[in-house]
């Protein structure tokens, strides 16, 4: 009779967690497989009262700014702590925002090309310090030392020694890169590759070509076959035309202060693909950032992780890139990552923009914790949202800490 009234006891505290707690750890639909057992759902979050207050605030600026649509979720050791979606896919109609709707990731796009260069190169597939002249035997730039000296590890971590952005406008115009590339013999070279940071798109962008010219395959099939698919990142592609004939896709706004206007689709920036053309859903990037944060990292070990996050320069960014990070130390740049010192912490972290776009990623290794946002009508809430989960969790790991010691 005992054991009788102990399972109903526990029965009936799995359905009221399921029913009252399930919003933080919610999905779109019955295919959605991130919770496997029982005792992931019941089992509390040791950080649950970070979550409940991000999950506030957050929840209070989207509505105050009018934000049309976004996406939001955040990755706790190895489970989703929460995941929410916001508002419409388009202004004026009622399809929702959910788990598995599309967005542009712009330059978010990187940190998914450095970590899927960091796989290959853990493979044994190409080592991030080969030349690209031994892939691209026609290529030159200015001088002929740095055409000689460039890696691939230089154009992922934006020290090429060509000025920032460098035939970006190029890139707008959607120039693709065969005809971009014979150009670059034309930049001033202002470093030697390795020496200096300045952002590129273009030089980011020659990852395309060497692993095509590697690989014999298109760069959609490599991501796909070695990122999309092990990770289990089912919504993600790359280009315009599988973005556009995605039923389930954001489309794009303009405006401010809580008015937005739908704006047309575009393809700029999609020409190169590695810096800026990947479309992902936030289930995908809940995926993603899983194999970072689960102690089973079979598809991301700690080999992978030290590759991938290791800091190749300095990075100087203006006071207004990250002018909602409370008190940052450092600022460098590793494989398609920015790594940014911050309260005592490590935390590698990428913005995205593209005209109609916004998305952010995050992870702390210290802390097993990892972000990402995605909103379709750009405006300040994307940017607090990364500094704000890590405030509320520092602090809060911090002062649990301080009682421990004067407990001591």
């Amino acid at each position: 009779m005992k054991k009788i009234k102990y399972l109903l006891v526990f029965i009936i505290a799995a359905v009221c967690f399921f029913f009252f707690g399930r919003q933080y750890i919610s999905f779109a639909n019955e295919n959605d497989t991130l919770i496997d057992t029982l005792e992931q759902v019941v089992k509390p979050l040791e950080i649950e009262p970070v979550i409940r207050e991000f999950d506030s605030i957050i929840s209070s600026e989207i509505q105050l700014s009018g934000t049309i649509g976004a996406a939001l979720v955040v990755i706790y050791k190895d489970r989703i702590a929460l995941l929410k979606c916001y508002g419409v896919r388009k202004i004026g109609e009622n399809d929702s925002i959910n788990a598995n709707t599309v967005f542009r990731l712009a330059s978010v796009s990187k940190s998914l090309t450095g970590t899927l260069a960091g796989i290959l190169e853990w493979e044994g597939i190409i080592n991030l310090n080969d030349k690209i002249v031994d892939y691209l035997p026609g290529f030159k730039l200015q001088k002929r030392e740095n055409t000689q000296n460039l890696t691939i590890r230089n154009i992922l971590s934006h020290t090429s020694g060509l000025p920032a952005h460098s035939y970006d406008n190029y890139a707008e115009l959607k120039m693709p890169m065969q005809k971009i590339i014979p150009k670059l013999e034309q930049v001033n070279i202002l470093a030697m590759p390795g020496q200096k940071y300045d952002y590129q798109n273009v030089m980011f962008s020659l990852f395309d070509t060497v692993l095509v010219k590697k690989l014999q395959k298109p760069f959609d099939s490599i991501i796909q076959e070695n990122l999309f698919s092990p990770f289990g990142m089912y919504d993600a592609s790359t280009g315009f035309v599988a973005f556009e004939n995605n039923p389930n896709k954001a489309y794009p706004h303009s405006g401010a202060n809580g008015k937005y206007n739908l704006i047309k689709m575009n393809d700029r920036y999609y020409t190169t693909l590695p810096a800026a053309g990947i479309n992902a859903s936030i289930s995908d990037l809940a995926q993603f950032l899983l194999h970072f944060t689960s102690h089973n990292r079979a598809s991301v070990n700690p080999k992978i992780q030290s590759t991938i996050f290791e800091p190749q320069v300095i990075s100087p960014l203006s006071k207004s890139y990250l002018s909602y990070w409370d008190r940052v130390d450092s600022k460098e740049y590793a494989l398609g990552w920015r790594i940014i010192g911050y309260k005592g912490r490590t935390v590698a972290y990428h913005g995205g923009y593209v005209l109609g776009y916004k998305t952010e990623i995050a992870y702390c290794d210290q802390e097993d914790i990892g972000i990402a946002y995605l909103t379709n009508s750009p405006n300040s809430t994307a940017s607090i949202v990364v500094p704000t989960l890590l405030n509320l969790l520092f602090k809060f790991n911090d002062d649990k800490k301080m009682l421990v010691n004067n407990d001591l």
